[in-house]
This record gives C-alpha cells, structure tokens and sequence, in this order.
C-alpha cells in the first residue's frame, strides 16, 4: 500500500506538469477537500475553479519529501514556475481506496530565500 500512495501522489504533481485535468480529476475523490493558508477546507469543484488553473504557471516539480503514513504522504517539494520562480511548500495527502480525498498545503519560501543565510526577513520592514 506504501508505494500505492506515493505513486498516486506524484501522479497528482505529474498532472499540474502535464496540465492534464482529466488525470487528476480521476485522482482526486468526489469528496475531496483542499486547504491552505488562502483556503479553508473549498470542496473539489471550488479547488477546480480556484487552484486548477495555476497549473499554466508550473514546469516541474522535483521532490524532496515523499514520506508515507498509513493513508497519508507527506510531500515537500521544490516548484518550478514558467517564469524561472522557484518555490517551496510542505503537503499532507490523504488517500483512500486510491484516491486522494484531502490535501493540506503549508506555503514555502521563494528560492532563493529571501534572507540571507542565518539571516531572516525583518517583517517591520515587509
């Protein structure tokens, strides 16, 4: 089952890469809910209208984390946008019966980060 999910999450990355909807719609569960620092829980039709069409701006994916937990993966990633960006963020996965039904995003940081190394961003200054 380890391997299962993890390769039913990086099919729902190789999707974005891909801009495949059809791909990701038969990976995501008819109850599926996505939440995010922007996004309280949007249902599966909302996420599609809201978050979906990001997938324009996204390249590649290389992934730093791939971690499995019962019916959970743990995803970090390195993003690579169509304009050179680069980004960060941490994800929890939940799947069941092969499909993915929740996906809790943590945002990153830009890379290269914006302070410098054992530095940090004063935020009075933000």
């Amino acid at each position: 089952m380890t391997k299962d999910i993890i390769d039913i999450a990086r099919a729902s990355y190789q999707a974005y890469v891909a801009k495949d909807r059809a791909a990701i719609e038969g990976l995501f569960a008819e109850d599926f809910h996505f939440t995010s620092p922007l996004d309280n829980r949007i249902d599966r039709a909302t996420y599609f209208q809201r978050c979906w069409p990001n997938s324009e701006s996204l390249v590649a994916f290389e992934f730093i984390h791939l971690v499995p937990h019962r019916d959970k993966v743990l995803v970090t990633y390195e993003g690579h946008g169509t304009d050179g960006h680069r980004f960060r963020n941490t994800e929890i996965l939940t799947v069941r019966d092969g499909k993915i039904t929740e996906a809790e995003v943590y945002f990153g940081w830009s890379i290269p980060h914006a302070a410098r190394r054992g530095g940090f961003v004063d935020t009075k200054d933000a």
